[in-house]
Formats: C-alpha cells, sequence, structure tokens
C-alpha cells in the first residue's frame, strides 16, 4: 500500500474523531481584540498545548508575550532531515452582527457538508490539520520523516503586534529550513494553489489646511485657495490615465516578472468577464501590458482609500474649505522598502504642493513584500503533494493582499516561505456564518500528510 493510500484509510478511519476533537477548539471563543475573552485566549492556547502533547510533540510551552500567548512545541528526532516550522494563529475574529448567524458562532454545525462556526477556516481548522497530519505519520510510521516545529499565536487578528519581537529574540529556537502556513485559500474550488507572494503595504494621510476657517465662496471664491481644489491638484500628479504612478522613483526596484511567471498566470485562464461581473463594472482598469492577474498579485499600486473636507450635508453650503485631507494606501512588489516608498511619496507631494496651503503628512501601516521563487524545491514539492490528491495541476499564485508577519519571518528568519491553504474565498473568513468546506478539510489533512515525506528529500 502507498503513503497517500495509507493516510487516506487512516483519515477515514479516524475522520469522526477529529471532527469532535475540532469542534472542541472552535467552541472556544477566542476573540483577541476583545478584552473580555482574554481567559479565552488562554484556554485556547492551553488546549493547543494539550493537542501537541497528545501527538508526541515535546518542548512544548505557552510563552507570554506583551499581549495574547505564543504556543511553542517541536520534535527534533529526524538527524539529517530537514527542519520545517508550522505557523498558524488560535485567534478568531469578533463574530458581529451575530443575529445573521444561521447558527451560533462558537457552536459548530454541519450543514451540506460545511463545517459552520468562527475560526472554521480563519485558522483553527487549518491549524488543527497540521497537528492531525503530524499524528497520522506517528501512527502509520512511529515517526516523523523530517524534524518539526509550531508557533502558533495568538494575535494575528489584530496585526500580529508583539511577534515580530517574539522571532527576533527567538531565532536560533525557531531556526528551520522553510515555513510552511495555512492561512489561504485554493484558486477556486477544486483548483488547489501555492502562493509564493504577497505584496507589502505603505498607508499614509495628507492632510491639507489653507484658510483659518472656511470662507464665504461669494467673497472670497476665486482669491483664496480652496482646500479640496488643492487635494485634487496633488492627486491627480499621482497617476497617469492609465494609472501607471508618477512618484518619481517608485518603480526602481520593482523585480520584473519572468517569463515562466507570466505563462503560468496565463495557464489560469483568468475570466475578467467574471470578475467585472462580480465587482458590478463594465471595464477594468490598470496599468497597459498587464494582465489583471499581474496587476493585482504582481504590481505595486496607489490608491486613494478615503477623502473628506468641505460640506457634506443636505442641500448646498457656499464655502471654501479651510481643510481636506484624504488616507492612500500602496500595494508593494519585491524589493520594494515601505519606509523608502513613503519618503518618495512626501518628495512628489513636496513638489506638487499648489500654493496657498500647507501640507502635512502622516504615516501609518507598513509592511514588506515577500516572495520565495515559485520554482524554490519547497514550493514545488507542495505542488506535488496538491496534484496527487486533487488530481489536477497545482496554481502558483501571489496575494494581492498583505501579510505582514510573513515578511517578518522572511526577513528575519531568512527562509523560504510555503503557504499552502486549504480555504475558498467564498467562506466567509471576518463575516457571519464562516465556514470550511469538509471536502478540502478531508483532502487538505492528505496533502500535508505527503508533503512532509516528499519535503524530507529536498536538499538544502
Amino acid at each position: 500500500m502507498s503513503q497517500l493510500a495509507k493516510l487516506d484509510a487512516y483519515f477515514q478511519e479516524h475522520r469522526d474523531q477529529h471532527l469532535t476533537e475540532l469542534n472542541e477548539f472552535l467552541r472556544i471563543p477566542s476573540i483577541s481584540s476583545l478584552s473580555e475573552h482574554k481567559q479565552d485566549m488562554q484556554v485556547a492556547a492551553s488546549w493547543l498545548a494539550a493537542a501537541m502533547k497528545r501527538i508526541q510533540l515535546e518542548n512544548i510551552s505557552i510563552e507570554e508575550t506583551g499581549g495574547h500567548p505564543v504556543v511553542y512545541a517541536d520534535w527534533l528526532h529526524a538527524p539529517g532531515k530537514p527542519t520545517i516550522l508550522f505557523y498558524g494563529h488560535y485567534d478568531v475574529q469578533p463574530v458581529d452582527p451575530v443575529e445573521l448567524w444561521e447558527s451560533p458562532p462558537f457552536e459548530p454545525t454541519i450543514r451540506d457538508n460545511k463545517l459552520f462556526a468562527r475560526g472554521a477556516s480563519d485558522d483553527k481548522g487549518q491549524v488543527f490539520m497540521h497537528l492531525k497530519a503530524l499524528e497520522a505519520l506517528f501512527a502509520l510510521d512511529g515517526t516523523l520523516p523530517v524534524n518539526v516545529k509550531f508557533i502558533i499565536e495568538g494575535e494575528e487578528e489584530i496585526g500580529s503586534p508583539n511577534l515580530t519581537s517574539y522571532i527576533k529574540d527567538n531565532k536560533e529556537k525557531l531556526a528551520a529550513d522553510c515555513i510552511v502556513i495555512s492561512d489561504t485559500s485554493l484558486y477556486a474550488p477544486g483548483q488547489p494553489a501555492v502562493c509564493y507572494g504577497l505584496r507589502g503595504l505603505a498607508g499614509i494621510q495628507i492632510d491639507v489646511r489653507g484658510a483659518k476657517g472656511d470662507l464665504h465662496s461669494g467673497l472670497y471664491g476665486g482669491g483664496v485657495q480652496n482646500a479640496i481644489h488643492a487635494l485634487i491638484e496633488v492627486f491627480a500628479s499621482f497617476r497617469d490615465e492609465h494609472g501607471t504612478i508618477q512618484v518619481e522613483g517608485f518603480y526602481d526596484n520593482v523585480v520584473p516578472l519572468t517569463e515562466e511567471e507570466r505563462q503560468a498566470y496565463r495557464d489560469l485562464n483568468f475570466d475578467e468577464a467574471a470578475i467585472k461581473e462580480e465587482v458590478g463594472v463594465t471595464e477594468l482598469f490598470g496599468e497597459k501590458g498587464y494582465s489583471y492577474l499581474e496587476q493585482t498579485w504582481a504590481r505595486p499600486t496607489l490608491e486613494i482609500n478615503g477623502i473628506f473636507g468641505g460640506f457634506s450635508g443636505e442641500g448646498i453650503k457656499t464655502v471654501l474649505p479651510a481643510e481636506a485631507g484624504a488616507k492612500i494606501t500602496c500595494r508593494l512588489v519585491p524589493h520594494q522598502d515601505p519606509d523608502e516608498i513613503v519618503a518618495k511619496l512626501k518628495a512628489h507631494v513636496e513638489k506638487h504642493k499648489p500654493t496657498g496651503v500647507q501640507i502635512t503628512i502622516s504615516e501609518f501601516d507598513k509592511g514588506a513584500p515577500y516572495i520565495t521563487p515559485f520554482d524554490h524545491p519547497v514550493i514545488q514539492a507542495a505542488g506535488h503533494a496538491y496534484e496527487k490528491v486533487y488530481g489536477v495541476p497545482t496554481a502558483y499564485t501571489r496575494g494581492g493582499g498583505s501579510i505582514p508577519i510573513v515578511a517578518s519571518f522572511d526577513q528575519i528568519l531568512q527562509l523560504p516561505v510555503v503557504l499552502m491553504g486549504f480555504g475558498l474565498t467564498s467562506e466567509n473568513f471576518h463575516a457571519p456564518n464562516e465556514h470550511f468546506h469538509l471536502e478540502n478539510f478531508d483532502k487538505g489533512l492528505r496533502v500535508l500528510g505527503d508533503y512532509l515525506y516528499e519535503i524530507a528529500h529536498i536538499t538544502f
């Protein structure tokens, strides 16, 4: 019997038991953002530690941080074999509005082969799968084909404020050959995907100040600068009519896509008509010379997220606004540095500042981009494991969003990162009725088990 067949038999035999255990985990309301659930965070961390002990992991510890604890464990008895660091999180989003849930968010319920509960997909269900994959290998072989380490945090849903410092303080303990994270999605139902890159983030707020107060447009209009007009002039200078960013030096460090990557994206046969229907537009918009997937996965952006200033109530008020402002974020790609991009934005605004106003810029969220070359052996091994179970070629994708802690792992530990998730984008991760398709729970267990056999043969 093949290794994959043995895994399949094991998971079929233990499916009910595994779902019962997962339901225990999901019943814990580990909402990291709400102080009234602080004790629940400790309960969830303790549940994880106990689950790790049951499957023979060692050196298990619940480690305090400036906020909610980190759970660590390892098993290091495969000499000469790679060491895999698994990362995940046990905290979940709040459940509001609770009245929109069809079943209570912390009472796991199965409907149509979907497990409904807060955290079912993001990320308790996927963290649990890592543990059960190891349990199966211990049961079948009495050992593991690789060395493993776990770091499961309780603050991902609030931006991981304490994890970067934890990683810096524990570099030696966390040393490994690669990092595996299951907190992403398949490309589509039945279509597995390995995400090998994420965009970074740089956010700023622009505040424009003109006169000492709003002015009567009849008395002062045409003679005093209007703060909103000044802000619009700055906006107009940021991009050309095709969306190409005009900030000097903005693209200097952008790494061009390889032809192999572009072909991999073409092979996905992305349906642009479907995305237009999904978002309700008649035309797509973006940099010329790039496909929609390239624009949203692998090209940097500059977007205005919100504008404020002037009068916006019912009717009309004839004033020259004295103040206006906007919030702007840039999605960044390798090897753009968030601090350098903010500096270039500031220089651009100063260069294009209209007369008659003062402009200040405040810095907000920042996160570095990350990429592991998609032909890296650990990425390709993940693709092979998916293909054995799902029976179709794996898609190799980048994520248009940002997970700042992934960049921290990349920069501090300098390891390849493998994002191999099993959720679907339709599973209401942060919304009412979050759920996890159990088809992907079942298949994902087999993929993760087979991946450890695959990666055991890689030389780092």
